[in-house]
């Protein structure tokens, strides 16, 4: 078995567990009954997005892949619904620290875009919605994209109509430190957006909207080839759902 090399797979599960094990404390309560670990249940769950497939099927494959319960120490394998509960339990925060320290060693160069997708929500229950009276809303995910290596450094997800302007500082104030350059198009134009990355001396590259002639003047000045890098956002977006689907799962 040792003379066998690694997959992709299994180098995949020890970099997040790794990775998992530097943000995550080890149990979330003190009377846990510390069966499994939480970096152990978020390495599971990334494994479970990593290979498109159900709760069931993961546990079921699991059985067959000795390597992989070894890289994480796994002495039993969890149920499908102790994993479920874990994802329920697990805050976004949690994620977007996991996903920060993932960066760590990428080619960075600060030149960022801010662009805003839809998922839909529509897959949910129509029999449970109707019986409740619940308006299921769409999901706008916002990201924040490094332009030179396509790597996501954040993501913000609500089910409220909050304007772009109402989100863009909240991200802009978590990643300060990785932003030189901020890209984003006419539904960023907001002074106080603007103001905000000035003062953290990030450069805002956001087009405005063209009420008079003096903004279509400012827009003919933007640095158009920093500009258009923005577009990096899409693509991201595009392969995002792509590979996941453009819609949310009630059921997994």
């Amino acid at each position: 078995m040792n003379d066998v090399p690694k997959s992709d797979l299994l180098r995949f599960v020890e970099r997040t567990f790794e990775l998992a094990q530097q943000v995550i404390a080890r149990y979330s309560l003190k009377c846990s009954k510390r069966r499994y670990t939480r970096p152990q249940q978020v390495v599971l769950l990334c494994l479970k997005l990593k290979k498109t497939t159900t709760y069931r099927d993961l546990v079921d494959e699991l059985i067959e892949m000795p390597r992989i319960r070894d890289a994480l120490n796994l002495d039993s394998i969890p149920a499908p619904s102790t994993l479920c509960k874990a994802f329920d339990r697990l805050e976004m925060a949690v994620w977007r620290v996991l996903l920060r320290v993932s960066l760590v060693g990428l080619p960075l160069d600060g030149v960022t875009g801010i662009d805003a997708s839809g998922f839909e929500r529509a897959h949910a229950s129509a029999h449970y919605t109707k019986r409740t009276n619940l308006t299921i809303q769409q999901l706008k995910t916002t990201l924040l994209v490094d332009t030179a290596t396509n790597a996501v450094l954040d993501i913000h997800a609500t089910t409220t109509r909050k304007h772009g302007t109402q989100i863009a500082p909240q991200v802009v104030k978590r990643n300060v430190e990785s932003i030189t350059v901020l890209a984003g198009d006419k539904g960023y134009d907001d002074q106080k957006l603007r103001r905000l990355a000035c003062d953290h001396d990030v450069r805002p590259l956001i087009k405005h909207r063209e009420f008079s002639s003096l903004h279509k003047a400012w827009n003919t000045r933007l640095d158009t080839d920093l500009y258009h890098q923005r577009n990096m956002n899409e693509t991201v977006n595009a392969a995002i759902k792509q590979k996941f689907g453009a819609f949310v799962r009630s059921r997994v």
